[in-house]
C-alpha cells in the first residue's frame, strides 16, 4: 500500500475512501476567490514536521482494517482486526480463515465469537482492497433491547385498551386469556378467586398460527393446585419447577409435557386480596427471563385492575336489581270475578323503574282493595317514594279496608315519611266486590288522580266523576268518594298522566288527551283486560313517536262474569247454528 491509498483517510469518522484518479487542490483559485495577496511564506527557521506513517493512523480507527492483495492475500492486518479475526493472518489467503465476505461496497453483518460484526470491502488501487470490520455488538444488543421495550409497551397498551371494555366479568376473563396467547404464552390459565366454595377458570392456548382458543370449568377450592391457591393468597411462587406437573395434572396444558415446558405463575391484584391467579406456559426453548416475567406482572396488574372493576360492577348489578325488584309495581293478586290487565312503561328505560305505581291486596271478607297512584318526580327517588307507599298500603289494608278511610290513614302516613319533603301523589284507590251475577261493584276514593273511565257493555265509555286532593300535602285532605257498578264482561279503566300528557302528533308538542283515550276505547267491549291495558300503552307510545314521556301505568278491571273467568280474547269461530238455520242450509 502507498500513501496514494490513504491520502483521503479522515481519522475522524476512520474510514479510507476509494483513490481519485485526479485530485483537485483544496485552494485552488477557480475553487474558491482569495484576495490578491499571497498567503504568508513559511518563517525560515521553521523546519517542516513529518508526516506520520498510515499505519500509526489507523491502530486508532474504531474499525478493523484487513488489507488484501490482488490474489486475496492478507497483507495487513490492523491491531483492531487482530481482535475482531484472530484467524486472520498475514501472508494467507482471507479466504482460509472462513470469515464471511460481502459483495463490493456493501456492508454485511455475522456472528463470529459470539459478537455481532459488520464487515465492507472497499477496493484500492492496483486490483487490492481492503475490508472494513466493525464490532456492532453494543448498538445491535441497544436497537433489540430498544425494540423489545416498544414491544411491550405496545402490547400493554392494547391489552389494557381491550380490558376496559368489558364490565362482564366472564367476558373479562376469557379478554384475559386470550390476550396472554402468544405474546406471553403458548398456554394461559385465568382462575379467579373461589366463590361459594367454586372457582371459575378460563383457559386459552393457540396451534399454529390460528386464532387462540378459549375454554372455560369450574373447581372446587380444595381441589385447586398448591401452587394456584399459594397465589391466591398473594404470594407468588418461587419454586417454578413443579408448576408445570400441577398444571398437567389439572389438564389445563393441552399440547404441552412437563418435561419440556416452563411456567409461571402471578397473582392478579384486587381490592383487599387477589382477585385471581394467570398461570402461563410455553416450550422449555423460550424459557422465562426476568424481562419476560416483567412483563407478565404488568400484565396481570392491568388484567387485575379490569376484573376487579368488573367485579365490582357485577355486584353493584345485582344490588341494584334487587332494589328494583322490589320497587317494580307488583302485578295484583287473583281475585274472584276480577280479570285485570296492567300495562308499564317507565320515562327512563334503562332504570326500569319510575314514580307509577299499581297493585291490590285481598281482603278477608272476599274482597279486593286495588289502587294505581303517581308521586311527584322521576327515576330512582320517586321509585323508592312508591316502594315506601306500597309497603304503608299493605300494613294498613289490615286495619281498614273503607276506602276512604283506608286513604285518609295513607295521607297520615305519608305526611309522617316524607317530613316536609316536599313529596305528594295522586292515587285512586277501591275495593271491588264480586256479584251473584257476575259483576263487580267497585268502591272508589280519589286522591287528586285522573278520574277513571268505564267501559259498557254497549262498547260506550263513560268517565267516572271522581275528584279529591292530593296525598301527603295537608293533615286533613278532601276526598272523594263514588260507587260504581260494574256488569258482567264491562271494564273499568285506571291510568296515569303519563297516558293523557304525552305529547305527539304531527308537530311532537300536542297532548294525547282523554278525548283521543275515549275514542280510542269505544268499541272495545269484548277485548279482554290484559289485551285493552296493553292497547292502552301501544296507541299511547305510538302517539309518542319514539319521543320523551312520563311514566306510564294502566290498571284494568274488568267483571269476569258468573264463571269467573273472561271470555275469550278471539271470536273468529261463529256461534252454532240453530236446528232452523242448519235445515235451511239443507234445503239450499
Amino acid at each position: 500500500m502507498t500513501a496514494s491509498d490513504v491520502r483521503d483517510c479522515d481519522p475522524g469518522d476512520g474510514r479510507i475512501s476509494t483513490p481519485r484518479t485526479t485530485r483537485s487542490t483544496a485552494w485552488s483559485a477557480d475553487a474558491l476567490p482569495r484576495p490578491a495577496a499571497a498567503l504568508p511564506p513559511l518563517a525560515p527557521d521553521r523546519a517542516p514536521a513529518a508526516a506520520p506513517d498510515w499505519f500509526e493512523v489507523v491502530e486508532h480507527f474504531r474499525e478493523g482494517l484487513v488489507v488484501c492483495d490482488a490474489d486475496g492475500v492478507v497483507r495487513h492486518v490492523s491491531p483492531v482486526a487482530e481482535r475482531l479475526l484472530p484467524e486472520v493472518t498475514p501472508g494467507e489467503l482471507l479466504s482460509a480463515a472462513g470469515v464471511p465476505t460481502s459483495s463490493e461496497g456493501s456492508a454485511g453483518g455475522f456472528t463470529h465469537h459470539g459478537r455481532r460484526l459488520t464487515a465492507r470491502q472497499v477496493p484500492l488501487s492496483g486490483a487490492r482492497c481492503c475490508w472494513y470490520v466493525e464490532d456492532v455488538t453494543d448498538s445491535v444488543s441497544r436497537a433489540d433491547a430498544l425494540l423489545a421495550e416498544r414491544a411491550r409497551s405496545a402490547f400493554l397498551a392494547v391489552a389494557g385498551d381491550k380490558l376496559g371494555n368489558p364490565l362482564h366479568p366472564d367476558r373479562a376473563a376469557a379478554a384475559v386469556a386470550r390476550l396472554a396467547v402468544p405474546t406471553l404464552a403458548e398456554v394461559a390459565v385465568l382462575v379467579l378467586a373461589p366463590r361459594g366454595g367454586r372457582a371459575r377458570w378460563w383457559r386459552a392456548w393457540r396451534t399454529d398460527d390460528e386464532a387462540p382458543t378459549v375454554d372455560s370449568g369450574v373447581l372446587a377450592g380444595d381441589e385447586l393446585p398448591a401452587a394456584i391457591a399459594e397465589a391466591l393468597t398473594g404470594v407468588e411462587p418461587h419454586a417454578v419447577d413443579w408448576l408445570v406437573e400441577q398444571a398437567v395434572d389439572a389438564g389445563w396444558l393441552p399440547g404441552l409435557a412437563g418435561a419440556e415446558s416452563a411456567a409461571r405463575v402471578v397473582p392478579l391484584p384486587g381490592r383487599d386480596a387477589p382477585v385471581g391467579v394467570l398461570l402461563v406456559a410455553r416450550r422449555a426453548t423460550r424459557w422465562y427471563a426476568e424481562a419476560d416475567v416483567e412483563l407478565i406482572r404488568a400484565f396481570a396488574a392491568r388484567a387485575g385492575a379490569a376484573l376487579t372493576t368488573a367485579l365490582l360492577y357485577r355486584d353493584q348489578a345485582e344490588v341494584a336489581d334487587t332494589l328494583q325488584a322490589s320497587l317494580l309495581p307488583v302485578e295484583p293478586a287473583e281475585a274472584v270475578g276480577v280479570q285485570w290487565g296492567t300495562a308499564y312503561r317507565p320515562a327512563q328505560a334503562g332504570l326500569r323503574i319510575g314514580g307509577d305505581f299499581y297493585g291490590s291486596h285481598r281482603l278477608a271478607d272476599g274482597g279486593t282493595v286495588f289502587f294505581l297512584g303517581d308521586v311527584s318526580g322521576k327515576g330512582v327517588e320517586a321509585a323508592v317514594f312508591t316502594g315506601q307507599l306500597r309497603q304503608c298500603l299493605r300494613a294498613l289494608h289490615r286495619l281498614e279496608s273503607h276506602p276512604g278511610r283506608l286513604l285518609r290513614l295513607l295521607n297520615d302516613a305519608l305526611l309522617e315519611t316524607t317530613q316536609g319533603q316536599g313529596r305528594f301523589a295522586t292515587i285512586v284507590l277501591g275495593v271491588a266486590r264480586p256479584q251473584r251475577d257476575g259483576g263487580l261493584t267497585l268502591t272508589m276514593a280519589g286522591g287528586g288522580h285522573l278520574p277513571p273511565l268505564v267501559l259498557r257493555a254497549s262498547g260506550e265509555v263513560e268517565s267516572v266523576p271522581l275528584r279529591g286532593m292530593l296525598i301527603g300535602v295537608v293533615p286533613d285532605p278532601r276526598v272523594g268518594e263514588v260507587t260504581v257498578q260494574l256488569a258482567a264482561g264491562e271494564t273499568c279503566l285506571l291510568y296515569s298522566d303519563g297516558v293523557t300528557e304525552a305529547r305527539g302528533g304531527r308537530r311532537g308538542d300536542e297532548q294525547f288527551g282523554t278525548e283521543r283515550l275515549v275514542t280510542a276505547l269505544t268499541g272495545c267491549q269484548r277485548v279482554p283486560a290484559p289485551a285493552l291495558a296493553e292497547r292502552v300503552e301501544q296507541i299511547t307510545c305510538d302517539w309518542l313517536a319514539h319521543g320523551d314521556h312520563d311514566d306510564i301505568a294502566v290498571l284494568a278491571l274488568r267483571a269476569a262474569g258468573p264463571s269467573g273467568r273472561g271470555s275469550r280474547h278471539l271470536h273468529s269461530v261463529p256461534a252454532q247454528a240453530t236446528t232452523t238455520d242448519q235445515q235451511t242450509e239443507t234445503d239450499a
